[in-house]
């Protein structure tokens, strides 16, 4: 089997020798070159054509992210971006999400040569992803908004409507990981604003979450948040599982409430889409809706069948829109799916359905 070939591109000599190293390792992959800057890089990316990209953000002559943009533009190939785990790192790592990156590694500020091998399982892993991942068309910017900025969204394609009147019972759940922040970013923008509560399982570290959520208010037309324990769960509000933490809902006498909680990684992660969804069916049962995105691995999959058999309505993304087809592939296997949709019907098709409880809830009337 041909091996993965790998670039990588780091103004510090030091993180170069160090992914390199950490590649090389592998039995699956190679590193073909390390470049420390992008204008290096762009010729070493023309003559060796890698399967594959790490790429820093703050570098020489050129920063990553402008140059994320020219590649996605002229010669799209999977990236995998290395970050600082900064807040302003956190907001560039965003964006070259928004531009086309698969995922990325957050690399320590301070001890990088240990810190780097004890990430090495994470860099290799989502290199592997990349490799294998459907590279999607980058979000679209008006004109004006840079590629270091945040940029400013076109309107959302929905137009603006209500649900009327609907039962704060409803909660609409999400889960997701490589490829949905910017999948569940879709779904968000495309909900009117007396939606149900949102409440989000997307897997991102500690750090990441709280630009994330604030990115997203500043988009859509409900409000947009990290979950806080305690907090109590309300219609036009998404609520997204802060990194590093598991979110779950719990009954308070009439109200459901956020359990935010530093328990064991499930599946690997915190926030763990099983934890959420698990909680889903146990507490909401049929008053639940479910939606997986994107994303590697099988997270939420036995769950979401959970919530299915307590009643929920489940939506899952087709393999065709998806970043990776994994998670949604394992709920489709488990029985979990009542409707199999691209990503850009499922917004549509949430909001038919909650209108088709409406009519429900007033013919019983």
């Amino acid at each position: 089997m041909a091996k993965t070939r790998v670039v990588v591109v780091d103004d510090s000599a030091l993180v170069r020798s160090l992914l390199s190293a950490i590649i090389d390792r592998q039995s699956d992959m190679e590193c073909v070159g390390a470049a420390a800057d992008p204008l290096i890089a762009r010729e070493m990316i023309r003559t060796l054509d890698p399967d594959v990209i790490t790429l820093d953000v703050e570098m020489p002559r050129m920063d990553g992210i402008d140059f994320l943009a020219k590649l996605m533009r002229l010669r799209p190939t999977p990236v995998v971006m290395v970050s600082t785990l900064t807040e302003r790192g956190a907001d560039v790592t965003l964006r070259a999400l928004e531009l086309g990156a698969i995922d990325f590694v957050a690399k320590p500020k301070i001890g990088v040569a240990d810190g780097l091998q004890l990430l090495a399982q994470e860099i290799t892993d989502k290199v592997r992803i990349a490799s294998k991942a459907r590279l999607r068309k980058p979000a679209v910017y008006a004109d004006g908004a840079s590629a270091r900025g945040c940029g400013t969204a076109l309107p959302p394609a929905a137009p603006v409507t209500r649900l009327g009147r609907l039962s704060a019972e409803k909660i609409i759940f999400i889960g997701a990981s490589t490829g949905g922040t910017e999948a569940t970013k879709e779904v968000l923008v495309n909900v009117p604003p007396d939606c149900p509560a949102i409440i989000i399982a997307q897997h991102m570290p500690p750090g990441f979450t709280k630009s994330y959520a604030a990115r997203l208010d500043g988009l859509c037309r409900i409000r947009v948040a990290e979950a806080r324990d305690g907090e109590r769960f309300l219609p036009g509000h998404a609520y997204i599982a802060p990194g590093g933490l598991h979110l779950s809902v719990e009954r308070s006498g009439a109200n459901y409430i956020a359990r935010v909680q530093e328990t064991e990684p499930v599946n690997r992660h915190r926030p763990s889409v099983d934890v959420l969804f698990k909680s889903a069916a146990r507490v909401v049962g049929p008053n639940a809706l479910g939606i997986m995105l994107t994303g590697m691995g099988a997270d939420g999959a036995t769950a979401m069948k959970e919530m299915r058999d307590a009643g929920s309505y489940n939506f899952v993304q087709d393999e065709a829109s998806c970043v990776v087809f994994g998670m949604p592939r394992e709920a489709i296997a488990a029985g979990a799916a009542h409707e199999v949709l691209p990503l850009s019907q499922i917004a549509p098709k949430l909001i038919e359905r909650l209108r088709s409880t409406v009519g429900m809830s007033h013919s019983r009337v």
